[in-house]
């Protein structure tokens, strides 16, 4: 936790970790490679062991309201911030601080946007802080998808498009097919999108990351493009010089 080799936030903050798999994209989890390595976690990240791997931190809770300068923070890096083992209350607790530190902003990337929407959509029950109900959207949380596919990437954005947000975003990592964003690119304000790392890393077609940039450019949409596939993450590879390209959403200076 705290700061990090992620190039498209500042800071981590894991007042959650620990997770499931939901779908093709979690087969080679940098998370969970990390906890498992590391002690921190003793089973495969499995729907199974999921009640011994998701654990809450509330020692944690408070760690943003004592960073004195403004940072982008990326929330639950270790995690899924909406699994359904995170209880109601503790998510509101987390809400808490995001709304208290408004100097910060928090990117929050999802792989289950049903569990998001049904939260903070138009409909939802909502969040309350110390002074009463959180406002939807909270201009300082960002709220996004993760998407690997466009099986995952139609079903997920088609949640997250449903969800306010400041910044909807979607993350296509690890990139494993052609995806076709065009039907929610009028509600996305970026995209993230790279290959998958590390050991048994499986290979990106570049044709697939090029569609996605001009899929952005055509519809003015930011997009930051992160790694090739490979064995060390953050490498441009193969990527051209062209594409190799790293924007933020409009007013934000990273």
């Amino acid at each position: 936790m705290g700061r990090t080799n992620i190039s498209w936030t500042n800071e981590t903050w894991n007042p959650v970790t620990g997770c499931s798999h939901v779908s093709e994209g979690c087969r080679f989890c940098y998370a969970e490679t990390l906890s498992l390595r590391h002690g921190w976690s003793t089973k495969p990240w499995t729907a199974r062991n999921a009640a011994e791997n998701v654990r809450l931190h509330p020692d944690r809770l408070d760690d943003p309201l004592h960073w004195r300068k403004p940072r982008m923070v990326f929330v639950n890096s270790m995690s899924d911030l909406f699994h359904e083992l995170v209880p109601l209350d503790f998510l509101a607790r987390i809400w808490d601080v995001m709304v208290r530190t408004p100097q910060h902003t928090y990117q929050i990337l999802t792989k289950r946007p049903e569990r998001m929407r049904t939260m903070l959509g138009p409909s939802g029950i909502g969040f309350y802080a110390v002074d009463g109900p959180v406002p939807r959207p909270q201009p300082n949380i960002w709220l996004g998808i993760s998407a690997e596919d466009q099986g995952m990437a139609a079903s997920r954005l088609a949640e997250l498009v449903q969800t306010p947000a400041a910044v909807h975003f979607v993350s296509c990592e690890p990139l494993l097919g052609d995806i076709d964003v065009t039907p929610w690119l009028w509600n996305l304000q970026w995209l993230i999108c790279g290959g998958e790392s590390g050991h048994g890393h499986r290979p990106m077609d570049v044709a697939w990351l090029i569609s996605l940039v001009e899929q952005c450019r055509d519809a003015g949409v930011p997009y930051f493009v992160k790694q090739d596939s490979g064995r060390l993450p953050g490498r441009q590879g193969r990527i051209p010089d062209a594409y190799w390209i790293h924007e933020w959403p409009e007013g934000v200076k990273a």
